[in-house]
């Protein structure tokens, strides 16, 4: 059955993108003849092969299904039954995970108001004040996102610093990187920098916001922790039998570069959707552009009368903040085309 959108390239998210053509190809080669299941197949040895090759030797990557399910088997290796993980308010996990950390881990986020959905180190040490109280909760971990969920960056030595605090108050650093891949990109650093490097305990490798068809990876950096994924991937239901398919993607994404490719890519559209914004009346953007998110505040006819023909969502619609989001897949026309209409819309 043939499906035809009416819509035209959609600016909604970088999860409405297709699949990039490498890694169909890597799917269909990986679809020959029969494997062991369950991770026991060569291309999830050369993923974890790979995962090693860009984060060290003694990192170890685990191939799973979504962001969601990462985030959970991540942080459940650190945390106990009256810990608790300090995140922004911002964080995904907080608002877009349906309450997974509290329902399925059993555990309580403590969330902190930030202005770009960064946390600083106060923002940890000012939550600390129960440890050892009996009637309070634990904290265990500091989770953050890179990028964050308001599209903005942690430098290596911001994150070097929140490890360094973590550590010296006995917290792990854990990091949900669903477009990790966008951050390296935008700093023109190696992956490894904002992980390994600047002492990450636990973090996610995202790779279907940046052009796989359904590929995610738990890496751990702390040894002590590894022995316990296996057990708590398959306890969250993100143990793939078939895990040929998604290790394949993974290693094609983490082959000569194709993950920095994308994310580029993805990133300088929205560069390039931001700067043609300029200028434009009742057209503010709210945060840095430093990935492929664009938050800008729009009036609300032109917005309605953009939704005619774009998806895109509101981040907050009381304020009139909406959230344009680019993709490995994004054109110079998708975006110019839309960036007429936007002109139109504001009476430009």
């Amino acid at each position: 059955m043939l499906i035809n959108s009416t819509f035209p390239k959609s600016f909604a998210s970088d999860n409405h993108a297709g699949v990039h053509p490498a890694i169909l190809e890597a799917i269909a080669a990986a679809n020959t003849g029969d494997a062991p299941a369950y991770g026991g197949d060569d291309w999830t040895a050369v993923f974890e092969d790979r995962i090693r090759a860009e984060f060290g030797p003694s990192a170890e990557g685990f191939a799973v299904f979504n962001g969601a399910g990462a985030n959970m088997v991540g942080l459940a290796l650190m945390l106990g039954r009256y810990d608790a993980v300090i995140c922004p308010s911002s964080a995904h996990i907080a608002t877009h995970e349906a309450g997974a950390a509290e329902r399925l881990l059993g555990v309580k986020l403590i969330t902190v108001p930030t202005p770009d959905g960064k946390l600083r180190p106060d923002d940890i040490t000012s939550r600390l004040g129960g440890i050892g109280n009996p009637h309070e909760v634990q904290p265990r971990v500091v989770s953050i996102s890179q990028v964050t969920e308001l599209g903005t960056v942690y430098t290596p030595d911001e994150i070097s610093v929140l490890a360094r605090t973590a550590h010296e108050e006995g917290l792990f650093l854990h990091v949900d990187g669903a477009r990790l891949a966008n951050a390296a990109a935008f700093l023109d650093c190696e992956l490894r920098d904002i992980t390994t490097d600047a002492g990450v305990d636990v973090f996610s490798f995202g790779g279907t916001k940046n052009g796989a068809l359904a590929a995610e990876a738990v890496v751990v950096l702390t040894p002590s922790l590894t022995a316990g994924v296996p057990f708590l991937r398959r306890q969250s239901l993100q143990l793939a039998s078939k895990m040929r398919f998604i290790s394949a993607q993974l290693s094609t994404l983490l082959m000569d570069g194709l993950w920095r490719e994308n994310a580029r890519h993805a990133n300088a559209m929205a560069r390039r959707l931001a700067d043609g914004l300029t200028g434009l009346p009742g057209i503010t953007i709210e945060y840095p552009v430093e990935s492929n998110a664009v938050f800008a505040r729009v009036p609300t006819d032109a917005a309605t009368e953009l939704l005619k023909r774009y998806r895109f969502h509101y981040w907050d619609e009381k304020a009139g903040l909406v959230r344009w989001m680019t993709a490995f897949d994004t054109t110079e026309e998708h975006v110019d085309e839309f960036l007429d209409d936007i002109r139109k819309a504001v009476g430009s």
